[in-house]
């Protein structure tokens, strides 16, 4: 029988080239199949949001670096590990903020797509926590809202990169594989109201979204490392419309903190620009769609070994890749 995933595929199809939901709203079908899922609620869990270095609590070695002895034995090939760090084009030029921002407001001149409320996010993570080794957390997640305020969640475990493949989860507290598209949770929620971001709809213009962005974060010193804090909160509760990025894009280049790096191809196959940012630690690149500003991914990968963690320069310890 069809598992759940594969449905909701079947209901809104797609190219063969990976096992990710249409880059686009769910039609009509998959709506209804999606709430049929989310027919009977239970408490919903989501990982919580892996942190740099200087942030970790965790003890233990990263699962990732022992993954084998949990998948099989020492010729066993494993059917999971951390992903390899997205690589920049090396012919690829550069192309600076200032300009996506002028390329996303152009394309935001008719306003077109508007912005939706939901979110469809397509995650990978080290998930941590006091006393207690670090899982790798490959998930999918949809969120749709409904006219009179209410909404559905569903989660499943699935990894891009090995459609088919067994997946890693820390669903109920122990480490265990599950078959790709395993449903971790389904929730369908009652009719809700907040004028707070990231709930409030979000402005259309750089200087009122910047506030927003601070407010999101709860901070009066919008760096670039809050400042991509609150687009990864923005964009887990919205898809953004075309005003929405074209503004988002200008508050990007206007903080000043990124730097332009060429080309990558994300981890859904589609091409961006790179922006990065290196603090102590860690290293946060931004991936955005050159020609309308849209924010397609963002990744944190590890700037230097600790060894006490497991952890070697160059790991990967999350990354998003957010579908319209």
């Amino acid at each position: 029988m069809p598992d759940e995933l594969e449905l909701l595929r079947r209901a809104n199809p797609v190219p063969d080239d990976g096992p990710h939901f249409g880059d686009g709203p769910l039609d009509q079908r998959a709506e209804r199949r999606l709430e049929r899922l989310s027919g009977q609620p239970r408490a919903p869990r989501r990982a919580p949001r892996a942190r740099l270095l200087w942030g970790l609590a965790a003890t233990g070695v990263v699962l990732a670096t022992a993954l084998a002895a949990l998948v099989g034995g020492p010729n066993t090939q494993p059917a999971l590990a951390a992903p390899r760090p997205l690589a920049v084009r090396a012919d690829s030029p550069p192309v600076p903020l200032t300009q996506v921002a002028g390329l996303a407001a152009t394309a935001a001149a008719d306003g077109s797509p508007r912005l939706r409320k939901g979110t469809h996010v397509q995650s990978w993570s080290l998930s941590m926590a006091d006393g207690e080794p670090p899982v790798t957390l490959p998930e999918e997640r949809v969120v749709r809202w409904r006219a009179d305020l209410s909404h559905t969640e569903l989660v499943v475990a699935t990894d891009p990169r090995r459609p088919g493949r067994p997946v890693l989860t820390d669903e109920g507290g122990n480490p265990r594989l599950v078959a790709d598209g395993h449903v971790l949770s389904r929730a369908t929620y009652p009719p809700s109201w907040s004028d707070a971001p990231p709930e409030a709809p979000p402005p259309h213009t750089p200087a009122a979204l910047r506030a927003y962005l601070a407010e999101t974060v709860r901070t009066d010193s919008l760096g670039t490392p809050q400042l991509l804090d609150a687009v990864a909160e923005l964009l887990d509760h919205w898809t953004l419309g075309a005003r929405e990025s074209a503004a988002l894009v200008r508050v990007l280049a206007d903080a000043g903190g990124l730097r332009a790096v060429g080309q990558v191809t994300d981890r859904l196959g589609r091409p961006g620009q790179a922006y990065v940012y290196e603090g102590e630690g860690g290293r946060r690149m931004l991936i955005l769609d050159p020609r309308t500003g849209t924010v397609l991914g963002l990744e944190t990968t590890f700037t230097r070994d600790a060894p006490e963690y497991g952890v070697k320069a160059g790991d990967v310890m999350d990354y998003s890749a957010w579908l319209r």
